[in-house]
């Protein structure tokens, strides 16, 4: 199982950017998502998860700004954020878990490289 993150890039204070995260390969399912981020001299910070179903989980500081979505259809998980902020400013990396395809339905846990975001003031 191999996961992509895209759609990082360079953007003013209050503008928006929308990260994908597309899952490929012997998938069965995915369960759950999560977005999570890591600023320079930071520690890693869990932005958003969602599980399949739909119910999904913010972090704080990104709430009511941020909005996480799964397209089963498309194996892909979306991370649409908007009213950025200079502390946005990170590199952002999904995290997928779900089960594979064939028998016994495996679990498994792929991560990707990330996606820079940088926001100016």
């Amino acid at each position: 199982v191999q996961l992509q993150a895209s759609g990082g890039g360079f953007v003013q204070a209050g503008g928006s950017l929308r990260l994908s995260c597309a899952v490929s390969g012997i998938i069965f399912s995915i369960d759950d998502v999560e977005w999570y981020r890591q600023a320079a001299g930071k520690e890693r910070e869990s932005v958003a998860v969602i599980a399949s179903g739909g119910d999904a989980n913010y972090a704080d500081s990104v709430k009511g700004r941020f909005t996480i979505s799964l397209d089963n259809a498309k194996n892909t998980a979306y991370l649409q954020m908007n009213s950025l902020k200079p502390d946005d400013t990170a590199v952002y990396y999904c995290k997928a878990d779900g089960r594979t395809t064939g028998w016994g339905h495996y679990p498994y846990t792929a991560r990707g490289r990330g996606t820079q975001v940088t926001v100016s003031s």
